[in-house]
């Protein structure tokens, strides 16, 4: 007889940049007492195989193979998510400026979603997760979807909050990447939609919880 398998639960937060996500994603998967996984993470670890190899984003081909040539793994647990690359921790260098500048570039071509679908789907058991599509590529049959928003320039100041930048060229970026973004960042039909621009983190998190209340973890 095979053993079971551990019971799979997703909750999907899909969202533009700096909308929330990732912080009520993390708050979330705390008190459900599940863990947060960033699927933005492997964008991310994708985008900086890419830089230092020194392969432009828009070279398909050559980002096919560098992903097959490279391990990538995204390790999470409800202490934090880890990403390595041929074994070595990458996570740190994974939020900078120049990623920033070219993930949305990486995370269009079809053939490096497609790589993160199946890295995201090999994780089993209950977990939160934050990202673009979540919940209308990936995660298609999730038990909740949510997708939170907010306007531009609120977006814009809470990044400038996280890291010593200039504001206007921040939300410059911010509406750059949302336009690179707009296929992939799209509502499910049957996401609850949130919008965060007014709302403090706490009241977000709530807002969340109060739908999933009734979600157990694995």
């Amino acid at each position: 007889m095979r053993p079971m398998e551990p019971r799979r639960e997703v909750i999907t937060l899909d969202g533009p940049a700096a909308s929330g996500k990732t912080s009520v994603a993390r708050e979330v998967a705390r008190r459900l007492a599940i863990p947060f996984v960033s699927s933005g993470l492997l964008y991310r670890a994708a985008t900086l195989v890419a830089e230092r190899a020194g392969v432009g984003v828009s070279d398909q081909p050559a980002l096919r193979e560098l992903l097959r040539r490279h391990e990538v793994r995204l390790q999470p647990s409800l202490e934090g998510d880890l990403v390595r690359v041929d074994g070595r921790d990458v996570t740190r260098a994974l939020h900078t400026d120049a990623v920033d500048e070219a993930v949305s570039g990486v995370a269009a071509q079809p053939g490096v979603r497609a790589w993160v679908g199946r890295r995201l789907r090999e994780i089993p058991g209950a977990f939160v997760i934050d990202g673009r599509d979540m919940g209308t590529a990936v995660f298609p049959d999730a038990q909740h979807k949510f997708y939170l928003t907010a306007p531009a320039e609120v977006r814009a100041r809470r990044r400038v909050g996280e890291r010593s930048a200039d504001l206007a060229a921040v939300e410059e970026g911010i509406r750059r990447r949302d336009a690179l973004d707009a296929r992939q960042s799209a509502p499910a039909a049957d996401a609850v939609v949130i919008d965060t621009g007014a709302l403090t983190l706490e009241q977000v998190v709530d807002a969340v919880m109060a739908v999933v209340s009734g979600v157990e973890s694995a």
